[in-house]
């Protein structure tokens, strides 16, 4: 059996709309991540970019379970000796309010370069304001 190349050409790519505000922090990335994948689709090869464009607002806005806000850690280190860096998800949250959800769905993707080349059809905004409204985007719900 060949393997499956498909063409540009071959597939549709659409635009999908994401509010996180009031939703829990890993449900919208696990979606929004599936959807950059393009995995709803029934074209769906691993190997391959065929998936959509995801823009998630409100990611500021964004909810956590439990005592997460205070007890979950984001890591991050200068190369040098004793250059390892902490905070928690509250200090993040107004350092960087978009990184987070940034970190969630990157962490949901795979760790190659077709990963990191996915995260660029993934534009995140800490408020309700996005620059993509030309492009129509359909809005999905998280359940």
């Amino acid at each position: 059996m060949d393997t499956i190349f498909l063409k540009p050409s071959q597939f549709q790519r659409k635009w999908y709309l994401i509010d996180a505000e009031g939703k829990e922090l890993g449900r919208v990335a696990a979606l929004a991540a599936s959807l950059v994948r393009g995995k709803h689709k029934p074209e769906y090869v691993p190997h391959q970019e065929i998936g959509d464009y995801v823009v998630i607002i409100n990611a500021a806005k964004a909810a956590l379970s439990g005592n997460k806000a205070k007890d979950k850690m984001y890591y991050r280190h200068s190369g040098y000796i004793g250059g390892l860096r902490a905070e928690n998800y509250n200090d993040t949250l107004k350092r960087n309010p978009v990184y987070p959800m940034e970190q969630a769905v990157q962490g949901m993707l795979s760790n190659n370069r077709l990963g990191r080349r996915l995260m660029r059809n993934v534009h995140v905004y800490a408020g309700p304001d996005h620059p993509h409204m030309a492009q129509k985007p359909e809005v999905i719900e998280v359940k």
